[in-house]
């Protein structure tokens, strides 16, 4: 649950101050083209302050960062509002060339560059590769030997199984070779960050060296760990170096391939993106302009789109601020409901007091499961109830019977005497990581803060601000956090994205080997049933493993004023986003 790779999207929130550096009023004069409008501007409200520019990393895999960068950057391909694969045939094209063994090209057409003017081409590729392959690793995290190089959040396992690729004689191509057939092969691949950029904030002249740097680099062995601190530079760069909560000062670290260029950053309050005048490879924007708020909980979004300051809104919801967003439509204003395609979720590290299986086990039969959902979910959906899978949501063929029989029911309701027994007179300390910004991960630290005390634990608030969010839980220095992903219902990286060892998002350090097994047998299975079943057998084994809990599926809410036209709701990690370039005036 990328976003083009299909990244499981952390979902947070951020409480800031309602300040606008450009609101709708100031619009562009409109440009009208047979009977059809274009140009002016919209304003919407966003719940994240945004926090980097490379939403492919683990650092900055946010919500509002992936929201940000398909906006401005381009690719191959979309995901529409229902999780189809729409290909980008103005951008370029793919195609499988090879069933045995699984080959596919992918050409970068003519014309296309970045805003700064330079090509998008194989070294682009190259490098989008490179991160996403996890290829030169050679970290062993149980013997805490050798060195992972891109901090990316997606799953490396599919990418992983590929040999070095293979360059295009016309510097606008590349072919990937599997080594065996992969699920997802049409959705694991697409371009990420300026590779001209990151050879010359690594040291390199220019993309070439850094193009032969990556061949002239052996795949990494875990067996044999080698220093490659060339190799080093270019991966730190990638990993932090695009991070920025304001607009840099170098125009480079926040280049556009897309519909749209930001053009001015308020740390925390607002962002202001233009239309990119040069862009032609792709569905052609309305807007001149889009400003963004982050205005953090649910009042001010609904106070900004009912005072005019904003014309989009998609707060996260929550059952204290429900008839908040009920009354807007007596205004006009259009408010879609919907289901996500994410969930809010308790893990715990595995490292310090939770080491111990008898202190995991305890610790979950403390939590309030249903008291949670009741205080954050409450009557947004009839009758909700604690969510019972962790790779599976209700309304899914599989998830009735796979809840049946994972092992969920020991969690089912709170049960101190059992926690107080598993502790056998232990009172452990447990630090909670969550975002204090975000007034549903509040009420569900205060709920499990307080029944948890019962057991004899001693619960420690560790919450960071929204900021600060998605970096703390890179950082460590937590026992428990409470979170969100979100993602798209295309393909099945997302599972070992979380939970395979050693994996981009599995922040917690989870390890089993039978769910390894399973997991490298469902990248390689194409049999949607076949998928299903190991999907509940993966699901089983870390409900076994006392892993953590999932709370509940996240309602969401989009509202939008009648001055707008185009929004389409997706239930995806995009949100509304995903056709931003639909968006116009109405």
């Amino acid at each position: 649950m990328p976003v083009r790779r299909l990244m499981k999207l952390l979902v947070a929130a951020l409480a800031a101050a309602l300040v606008l550096s450009g609101c709708s009023g100031g619009s562009a004069p409109s440009v009208v083209v047979g009977e059809a409008k274009r140009g002016g501007s919209v304003t919407v409200a966003e719940v994240n302050a945004f926090s980097s520019f490379n939403p492919y990393s683990a650092g900055g895999n946010t919500d509002i960062n992936s929201k940000i960068s398909a906006a401005t950057h381009s690719g191959f391909f979309f995901l529409d509002d229902s999780s189809k694969v729409v290909r980008n045939d103005k951008f370029g094209h793919y195609e499988k060339v090879s069933d045995q063994p699984l080959k596919v090209k992918y050409t970068v057409n003519e014309g296309v560059k970045w805003s700064d003017g330079a090509p998008i081409g194989a070294a682009d590729l190259l490098l989008a590769w490179a991160a996403g392959s996890g290829y030169f690793d050679d970290v062993d995290p149980a013997a805490g030997t050798g060195t992972k190089y891109f901090s990316v959040a997606s799953d490396t396992s599919g990418l992983g199984g590929t040999v070095f690729p293979e360059l295009g004689g016309d510097g606008r191509s590349i072919i990937l070779e599997y080594s065996a057939p992969y699920a997802d092969w049409e959705v694991a691949f697409d371009v990420g960050m300026p590779a001209h950029v990151v050879a010359a904030k690594s040291g390199l002249n220019d993309e070439e060296d850094l193009v032969k740097l990556l061949k002239d680099t052996p795949r990494g062995n875990p067996e044999k760990p080698v220093t490659r601190p060339d190799l080093k530079k270019v991966s730190d760069f990638w990993n932090t170096g695009f991070d920025a909560k304001t607009i840099p000062d170098d125009p480079a670290l926040y280049l556009s391939s897309g519909p749209y260029i930001v053009r001015d950053i308020v740390p925390e309050v607002s962002m202001k993106l233009v239309r990119n005048r040069d862009y032609v490879w792709g569905q052609e924007p309305w807007l001149d302009e889009i400003n963004v708020r982050f205005t953090g909980g649910v009042p001010a979004a609904v106070d900004a789109i009912r005072n005019g300051q904003a014309d989009i809104i998609s707060p996260q919801p929550s059952a204290a601020n429900d008839d908040l967003l009920t009354a807007l439509a007596a205004q006009g204003i259009t408010v879609e409901r919907y289901r996500q395609s994410g969930y809010d979720h308790l893990d715990l590290n595995f490292s310090g007091p939770f080491t111990d299986k008898d202190v995991r086990e305890a610790f979950l039969k403390t939590i309030p499961r249903q008291e949670i959902v009741d205080a954050v979910v409450g009557g947004q959906v009839p009758d909700a109830k604690p969510l019972d899978s962790h790779v599976f949501l209700p309304g899914q063929p599989k998830y009735d019977e796979t809840v049946r029989n994972n092992g969920s029911s020991n969690y089912a309701k709170v049960d101190l005497e059992a926690a107080r027994k598993l502790l056998n007179g232990a009172t452990p300390t447990i630090r909670v990581l969550y975002n204090r910004d975000n007034p549903n991960r509040a009420k569900a630290f205060a709920l499990l803060r307080d029944s948890a005390a019962k057991a004899g634990f001693q619960v420690v608030d560790a919450g960071q601000a929204s900021a600060d969010w998605a970096a703390s839980q890179t950082r460590g220095g937590y026992d428990a956090v409470i979170s969100g992903w979100i993602g798209t219902a295309a393909g099945v990286s997302r599972i070992p994205q979380i939970f395979r060892t050693g994996a981009g998002s599995n922040f917690t350090g989870f390890s089993d080997p039978d769910a390894d097994r399973i997991m490298e047998q469902l990248a390689t299975t194409t049999d949607l049933g076949k998928q299903d079943e190991l999907l509940a057998d993966i699901d089983k084994q870390v409900w076994e493993d006392a892993y953590g809990l999932p709370l509940y599926q996240t309602p969401g809410t989009t509202a939008f004023s009648p001055r707008v036209a185009g929004v389409k709701t997706s239930p995806g990690p995009l949100g509304l986003w995903w056709n931003v370039w639909d968006w116009r005036l109405a």
